[in-house]
């Protein structure tokens, strides 16, 4: 559909995926964002929640890998993920209100360090729903 952001799902039941992705210096968004301090947009956070829902709801029909973030909400950021770290995302479906729209809530988090805790990077509850909706 675009940009894959998932490097790797980690676990995956019915209702909860956990995957992850890695930033590296590489990455094309890195060069406008910033220069001088490349820093993972928090846009591409909550995107990298929203293909973990995907993934998650995918096995359900093969249509669902289509569906887009309807909203947001209560939607926060916290530590920076930066070149070198991985974004550990967690995604649980909540419930489906109605027949083929999701509401999740996730949660990213980052090891500054491989001896340090996780750090939340961005938590918040999403839904997706079809495309041309």
């Amino acid at each position: 559909m675009g940009l894959e952001l998932l490097n790797e799902v980690l676990e995956q039941t019915a209702d909860r995926v956990v995957a992850s992705k890695t930033v590296t210096p590489a990455d094309d968004y890195l060069r406008d964002h910033f220069p001088s301090f490349p820093v993972l947009p928090g846009v591409l956070m909550l995107e990298t929640m929203v293909q973990a829902a995907r993934r998650l709801i995918e096995p359900r029909d093969p249509q669902y890998a289509r569906h887009v973030l309807g909203n947001v909400r209560a939607l926060k950021y916290g530590a920076m993920v930066r070149p070198g770290h991985t974004l550990v995302v967690e995604v649980t479906l909540l419930k489906e209100p109605e027949p083929g729209r999701f509401d999740f809530k996730g949660v990213g988090t980052v090891r500054e360090t491989p001896d340090q805790e996780p750090r939340v990077a961005v938590s918040g509850k999403f839904s997706l729903r079809p495309i041309n909706d």
